[in-house]
């Protein structure tokens, strides 16, 4: 993950890389994490680092069912009470979970949206998902909507990972891209290193 989105002359490039950063932050967020490291609650919030890649994961693969059904409206496999529970795990760390699953599962979805970008015609339009957060008086939206949503809400649970992150054991975005991309070290950036227990 750089620490900017590319340059490009078209809107469908620039859409993908804008994309593809945000979702790259939550590997950044979680690169040297353990399983239960990423199970941690250091702030307030219910939410920790695992939990927000598993509902990154779940968005992602929500609003790619809506684009790839556009105009029609995606066939819904799983009844109400198990959509339900679906979302519950989403928001749920257990001792099942691992971070190596996570992140696969993660970058199967991300994959798939990036490809999604790059084929569907960005002015089709998306039905509007009967939720009660969305707006009642708007039958649909566009694929191009669709593509500009996600990054917003990556971007902003993005940011809660960064957070957390931090509490978790101080290590912060930057130092964490460098880490993970093996940025060499210089005197105003150096690379995330797991800390080194005093009897090591």
């Amino acid at each position: 993950m750089p620490f900017h989105a590319p340059p490009a002359t078209d809107e469908r490039t620039l859409i993908a890389g804008f994309l593809r950063q945000q979702q790259d932050a939550f590997r950044a967020a979680a690169f040297g994490l353990t399983d239960e490291q990423a199970g941690a609650r250091p702030t307030p919030s219910a939410l920790t680092v695992g939990v927000l890649v598993k509902h990154a994961t779940g968005v992602q693969r929500g609003w790619l069912a809506s684009a790839l059904a556009a105009p029609g409206r995606p066939v819904e496999e799983h009844s109400q009470e198990e959509q339900y529970a679906e979302r519950a795990d989403e928001f749920t760390w257990t001792d099942r979970d691992t971070l190596f699953t996570a992140l696969a599962t993660y970058d199967e979805v991300c994959s798939q949206v990036q490809d999604a970008v790059a084929t569907l015609e960005l002015s089709t339009p998306v039905p509007v998902p009967q939720a009660p957060w969305n707006p009642q008086d708007v039958e649909a939206w566009s694929v191009r909507w669709v593509w500009l949503h996600l990054i917003e809400e990556l971007a902003r649970h993005a940011g809660h990972a960064d957070i957390i992150r931090e509490a978790v054991d101080g290590a912060t975005m930057y130092e964490l891209v460098a880490a993970a991309e093996g940025i060499p070290e210089t005197p105003w950036l150096k690379p995330w290193r797991p800390a080194v227990s005093a009897g090591a």
